[in-house]
């Protein structure tokens, strides 16, 4: 049998992981969704004490309105003294801000106390990975409305913000950050999806080679360092199973942090069995962010 060349065998192994890490994504998507708490409220067993507000932003640079659901912890301080803030970004799929407040988010929240941030879990749409692209201004939509509305109606410190996110929104949390690298106490990406090259990455997630080569925050970190996220702690995550992994090793070899892996694959039930370590992460660093 004639063997292919090393050129063609090693794309058809390029298309093949692609193929795996779509299939994946919306494997993870369906997983997410299928243990949806459905619809958490406030003095819910689910909520675990939390607030759950749930309003939309008319928002001028995405010409769309998008719903957001929000969280403050039982006990939020009053007074002068405000809750840091963490936004925290879904993962692809339809009606992803209800993806994460769920109940076990809820329950890792409640056990930090008062060191508990307030969370908005922002719309980012099926499939923009939370990007500026053609079809509208993402990044600026979470820098310049989410936040700043969020911060007013939660009552939380503007001047402690964490960002975070799972898969999508790990890519989106890690791409908007090194926008405005002072902006944020903390960055966390958890099975952030990381694409090494852009023919690999899902369809959909850019709109063309263009778009990924603007956005590629390998490539980013290769070039610039961690100088170019600024001072925040940064982390990444992902199960010892993910298709996502070597994005994943790639970025924090450039950034020059370690990258956890715990048993787990790209789905709802490695996130759930992580949130209070995220969260722990993210309170401690913005507990340690000056005033």
């Amino acid at each position: 049998m004639r063997q292919q060349p090393p050129a063609r065998r090693a794309a058809h192994r390029r298309r093949r992981v692609a193929l795996l890490a779509v299939v994946l994504i919306a494997i993870g998507a369906w997983q997410v969704r299928r243990h949806w708490p459905g619809d958490v409220r406030s003095g819910s067993a689910a909520a675990h004490g939390a607030k759950i507000l749930r309003y939309d932003v008319r928002s001028r640079f995405v010409h769309r309105t998008l719903p957001q659901v929000a969280a403050i912890p039982r006990g939020a301080a009053g007074g002068d003294r405000r809750r840091p803030l963490l936004v925290f970004l879904h993962g692809r799929g339809k009606d992803g801000e209800e993806s994460n407040a769920n109940e076990a988010f809820f329950a890792a929240l409640d056990a930090l106390g008062e060191r508990a941030p307030a969370v908005v879990f922002p719309s980012g749409g099926e499939s923009s990975f939370f990007h500026d692209r053609a079809d509208g201004r993402w990044a600026r939509y979470v820098l310049d409305e989410v936040i700043p509305q969020a911060v007013r109606r939660l009552r939380a410190d503007p001047r402690r913000v964490a960002i975070g996110g799972i898969s999508m929104g790990g890519f989106g949390a890690f791409d908007i950050a090194r926008l405005r690298p002072q902006r944020f106490c903390a960055v966390g990406g958890h099975s952030a999806a990381l694409w090494l090259r852009g023919g690999d990455s899902a369809a959909g997630a850019f709109d063309d080679a263009d778009d990924f080569a603007r956005h590629d925050v390998i490539a980013i970190a290769r070039r610039r360092g961690r100088a170019a996220w600024g001072p925040s702690p940064l982390w990444l995550d992902g199960g010892a199973d993910d298709p996502f992994r070597e994005g994943g090793e790639a970025l924090a070899s450039a950034l020059g942090i370690t990258m956890r892996h715990w048993a787990g694959e790209h789905e709802g039930a490695y996130w759930r069995a992580h949130f209070g370590r995220y969260l722990r992460f993210y309170a401690g660093a913005c507990a340690a962010r000056p005033g």
